[in-house]
């Protein structure tokens, strides 16, 4: 008897875990088919906005590509390398569904790099998702898409975010229509959880 009633309560935690796992699985958008286009620095890009953005989309089914101003190997601020699939002159945002830009302290290249800016702008008319991470909600500002519009940054850069007329946020992640943004490494899972959903949706 007892050692049925053993068995009994066995089953039922393995039920319950099974079932919670299904749940949470099932909470998981899809979004198989999506394209992702992640833009980094050359150098100095931060690695965990790269690596663990990246490992949730790809883990909701998106297909992740890497650009960066050229095509060589880049070297993040922690030590990680990444080799761009493209560089920014051969992209087009037409061809993706979502553009991230990712911070680090070399993000900063890009704050008055046209073809960055143009990236954005042309993502944001076009409905894209337009995301950054970081300080590279500056470079979302200074094309000009962040006005009115609730965001967040690192905290050094929001005086500057608020100044290129931005409602500046605190806090992890903040979603306002297309646009996604986050302050730093510390938000990266989540933040590449918001672009999944948003996605998916």
């Amino acid at each position: 008897m007892r050692k049925l009633g053993l068995s009994a309560l066995v089953l039922a935690v393995a039920t319950g875990i099974f079932l919670l796992f299904g749940k949470f699985e099932s909470e998981m958008p899809s979004i198989k088919g999506k394209k992702v286009l992640m833009v980094i620095a050359p150098e100095n890009f931060r690695d965990e906005e790269l690596f663990e953005t990246r490992a949730q989309l790809e883990a909701a089914g998106a297909e992740v590509k890497v650009c960066s101003s050229t095509r060589e190997p880049a070297v993040g601020m922690l030590g990680g390398k990444a080799v761009p699939d493209f560089s920014l002159d051969q992209v087009r945002a037409a061809d993706w569904d979502a553009i991230v830009f990712v911070g680090g302290v070399g993000a900063q290249v890009y704050f008055n790099d046209n073809r960055a800016l143009n990236l954005a702008r042309e993502a944001y008319r076009l409905g894209k998702k337009v995301c950054a991470i970081c300080i590279a909600p500056m470079i979302l500002a200074n094309a000009g898409i962040l006005k009115g519009r609730r965001a967040t940054v690192w905290s050094s850069f929001a005086n500057q975010l608020e100044d290129a007329g931005a409602v500046y946020v605190q806090q992890n992640v903040v979603v306002d229509g297309n646009i996604v943004t986050a302050p730093g490494p510390q938000a990266a899972v989540e933040f590449g959880k918001a672009i999944a959903r948003e996605l998916a949706g």
